[in-house]
């Protein structure tokens, strides 16, 4: 392509086991562009950008900056080429100062020490350079999702990024921290960089990027003008049919409580309260919704929910059919009923050496079904995970595939499968649909619709402000460990309405909140 700044011309991905990510991928970019890149999960986004990164190289195919063939064999071949990536879980040391983290591996010296002053002075020029306000001195850990995104960009910006990658950039920001980072983005494209949008949001897609290139089964599908497809377009282009974006729900009548939180209070080793006077209930065919800024206390409430919370700082009750669960094992809890789908599929969801089947038999093992005798019931454990991977549409190779083998997609639906397939009577949903392409999405928030008309209590904490108004029957909103408010009708709540609550802006009375507890 004529004035391209970057083109990757035939990208074959194909991994030792055979696995091909990407066939003869074609893919340009203009400078001075916001670009996105949407697709289902395993279609081969992640791949082409690790490979435009130099975190993987392609097995066929070449790339062009500028007209000049590159070979880019790590990150440091792409920064020295002038690419940068914030990666979708940021790669900030939390004790440090954002300055520390702005010249990690590039530490200004002092004679044989490290320079913190010059640390500073460049980190405060580059902020004002590309109008990011950050507070060079404050530590990581104290700032909020939003704050941190700014100083992964930044420190892009200073090891002189001209393309920046940004994988999943909004996934947890409000509707206004989102306005805020699409202004910077504009601000940076009026300066001539070039940014790559990797979004399932097609909304945000066609608030922000010029053109798209939609990719399917490892292919391009075509490059398109934003301003030219429709959401309902793109979706078709990524998943072959036809998606629903809204959802029409059963009417239910909520029945017995299930879960009972009264008053949870946690506290950290420094005395700071986590979590203060937390009190809600949640009912037979019922989904309450948790909204919040990530770091907000929902990581302690979750905890206190899935028996991961067995601590002397915490005061108050958590029940499930009238037991009091505090001082329970996870066991404990699961037999009584309780499914959980962990926000993070890797670390918690998953064993990834272990086979698709393994994992999806990891919560039950230890029923008769699954045994024969002292011996697993091998035949039994094979029919069950054949069974779930059809119905629930994992793409893989078979049963026995490594589930470390798979999209970020097909895995949660294999962690999803799991959860879902014990008839719960209560689940826990920690971000289910986080990473996930948009029809993955829609067969996940399908059957959480189904568990609901099955009677099934549901708690959903999500980040994503239309799945939480879509599916919840009613709303909780979470800010710095507390309830700051409860909506009985989610659908007549804005997205933007919402996020002033989840920024502490706004905040409802203690008599509004406390309708959380019997509100049936």
């Amino acid at each position: 392509m004529a004035n391209a700044l970057l083109e990757m011309r035939g990208i074959t991905k194909v991994y030792p086991n055979g696995v091909v990510a990407n066939k003869n991928v074609e893919f340009s970019l203009r400078e001075g562009e916001i670009h996105a890149i949407a697709g289902e999960n395993g279609a081969g986004k992640s791949t082409l950008m690790k490979i435009m990164f130099g975190m993987e190289e392609p097995s066929d195919g070449e790339i062009y900056i500028r007209g000049d063939k590159v070979k880019l064999q790590s990150p440091q071949d792409a920064i020295d080429r002038g690419i940068g990536m914030v990666h979708q879980h940021f790669m900030l040391v939390p004790s440090f100062t954002v300055a520390e983290n702005m010249v990690l591996g590039m530490e200004p010296r002092k004679g044989v020490g490290f320079d913190y002053s010059e640390a500073v002075r460049l980190t405060e020029e580059t902020a004002r350079k590309y109008n990011l306000a950050v507070n060079p001195k404050a530590k990581v850990e104290d700032l909020t999702v939003g704050m941190k995104q700014k100083v992964e960009i930044l420190k892009a910006l200073v090891r002189g990024a001209q393309i920046l990658i940004l994988d999943e950039p909004t996934a947890v920001l409000t509707p206004q921290e989102t306005e805020e980072l699409f202004h910077e983005l504009q601000q940076l494209k009026e300066q001539g960089h070039t940014i790559v949008f990797i979004s399932h949001k097609l909304k945000e897609v066609k608030a922000i990027c010029d053109r798209i290139t939609i990719m399917r089964g490892g292919r391009s599908e075509g490059v398109f003008q934003t301003s030219e497809v429709s959401e309902q377009e793109i979706s078709r282009l990524m998943v072959g049919r036809d998606v629903v974006l809204k959802y029409e729900k059963d009417k239910t009548s909520p029945g017995k409580p299930v879960l009972a939180v009264d008053r949870l209070g946690v506290t950290d080793s420094l005395g700071k309260a986590l979590l203060s006077e937390v009190s809600f209930s949640v009912c037979e065919g019922q989904i309450v919704g948790i909204a919040g800024v990530e770091g907000n206390g929902q990581t302690q409430l979750i905890e206190a929910l899935t028996g991961g919370l067995r601590s002397v700082s915490a005061s108050g009750s958590v029940s499930v059919k009238g037991k009091d669960i505090r001082d329970s094992d996870i066991l404990d809890i699961r037999a009584l009923g309780v499914s959980y789908i962990p926000e993070d599929r890797m670390r918690q969801g998953s064993a990834g050496e272990a086979s698709i089947a393994d994992n999806l038999i990891s919560t039950r093992y230890r029923s008769k079904d699954m045994n024969k005798g002292p011996f697993l019931n091998g035949s039994k454990i094979a029919n069950l995970a054949a069974s779930l991977v059809e119905e629930f549409k994992v793409r893989c190779s078979g049963p026995q595939q490594p589930i470390g083998m798979l999209s970020g997609g097909n895995m949660q639906k294999v962690v999803v499968a799991r959860e879902c397939s014990t008839n719960p009577q209560l689940l826990i949903a920690e971000q289910p649909t986080r990473g996930v392409d948009i029809g993955a999405a829609q067969f996940i928030h399908q059957k959480l619709l189904e568990l609901r008309s099955d009677h099934c209590a549901i708690v959903l904490v999500s980040a994503d402000l239309n799945e939480i108004l879509e599916l919840s029957d009613s709303l909780l909103v979470m800010y710095e460990g507390q309830i700051v408010a409860f909506f009985d009708k989610p659908s007549a709540v804005s997205e933007e309405e919402l996020g002033l609550y989840m920024l502490g802006i706004h905040r409802q009375d203690k008599e509004q909140t406390g309708r959380a507890v019997n509100h049936v």
